[in-house]
């Protein structure tokens, strides 16, 4: 039997490395029932002395809070009929008023198809949930409901609100019932700031060098859990959510039935959208590149991040690095954007050569 040999996506992750695209990474590459490689390259930081990325190291997941935590949370609230996907957002958020948005649903904040912005200064507009909640409510849509998706980081903040709402307890607390690994968690405790991988050096807004503390501006206005982001990780616990997650497209799991992970899954109708039920899917211009199946789906973070699973190939990709440290990317905006693809797709060429060396052999 061929052992897949991934020394081709190592050394492509250490290359991006020696071109500062990100001071450290982590990856790990698994199968629905096991993990089958983890691999790291570089430091938590540009310093001389810094500390090498580990398999321990927890990264700033950023918007992987949306499928790993906001997703499955919503999940298994629709599995107990405590919410519904129908549900108007106006029966759970009290100033969500007005013709334009009466008929927006709790499916259209999960497909970015509510009309809301991509995202808005609201660190700046409000100092706790209730008025984060009426400054998204209250401003205008920048178009009708299920016309078009855009990515919006507001309707998830709305979710986290409504999550914890339907569910009785904090996003924090039902996510801890959720996956009770120490490594994937929000607000992780300062024992754990040594093993984690420094953000932006926030020197003009919070005057310090992030570490543990999250990255999103909205998300650290929040208390540091929201809807949108919040969660650190390692790569190998996001592995066990992206098993789990793959389990249930099979079996009743914690996450809820078969049946409801494939309407999670099913794509939007909504004109040119990529989007399913909080996870993105495969396209040609996908971040996964080009050699996963079109049942592909994933998500990225704006910190460096992404989880891209394949179901019908039976292969999940982790990839967390720290790429906005020190300052977040403004002369190379697209950098880290092209070497998604390609190391997906080197992944994808090293299983795929595994599997031609198994079928030569047998």
């Amino acid at each position: 039997m061929t052992a897949p040999d991934f020394s081709p996506v190592a050394a492509l992750l250490s290359g991006a490395r020696d071109r500062r695209a990100f001071p450290g990474a982590a990856i790990e590459v698994g199968r629905q029932d096991r993990p089958l490689w983890h691999g790291t390259v570089g430091t938590l930081s540009y310093e001389p002395d810094a500390a090498p990325v580990t398999p321990d190291t927890l990264f700033d997941l950023a918007s992987l809070t949306k499928v790993l935590a906001t997703t499955p949370l919503a999940m298994r609230l629709v599995a107990s009929r405590r919410l519904l996907l129908t549900s108007p957002v106006r029966a759970w958020i009290d100033d969500w008023r007005g013709r334009d948005r009466e008929s927006v649903t709790i499916a259209d904040l999960l497909e970015h198809a509510s009309g809301l912005a991509a995202w808005w200064d609201l660190y700046r507009r409000g100092a706790t949930p209730r008025e984060v909640a009426h400054e998204i409510a209250t401003m205008p849509l920048e178009h009708p409901p299920r016309s078009r998706s855009i990515y919006s980081d507001l309707g998830f903040i709305l979710l986290g609100f409504i999550i914890e709402s339907a569910g009785g307890a904090s996003l924090a607390e039902l996510f801890a019932s959720l996956a009770p690994d120490p490594d994937l968690t929000f607000l992780p405790p300062q024992g754990l700031r040594h093993r984690i991988a420094p953000t932006e050096d926030d020197r003009g807004w919070r005057g310090r060098l992030l570490v543990g503390e999250v990255h999103d501006e909205n998300a650290w206005m929040l208390g540091g859990v929201a809807g949108h982001a919040g969660l650190f990780g390692t790569a190998a616990a996001v592995g066990t959510q992206a098993r789990l997650v793959m389990r249930t497209l099979h079996d009743d799991t914690p996450l809820g039935t078969p049946w409801l992970m494939r309407r999670f899954l099913a794509p939007s109708r909504v004109p040119g959208s990529s989007r399913a039920l909080g996870w993105d899917l495969m396209r040609p211009t996908s971040s996964c590149g080009t050699r996963l199946s079109r049942a592909s789906f994933g998500h990225t973070g704006f910190t460096g991040t992404s989880l891209w699973i394949d179901p019908v190939q039976d292969v999940y990709v982790v990839l967390l690095s720290n790429r906005v440290h020190p300052k977040r990317p403004e002369l190379q905006p697209d950098a880290f954007a092209r070497l998604r693809p390609e190391v997906h797709d080197a992944v994808m060429g090293v299983l795929q050569a595994a599997h031609r060396g198994r079928g030569a052999q047998g």
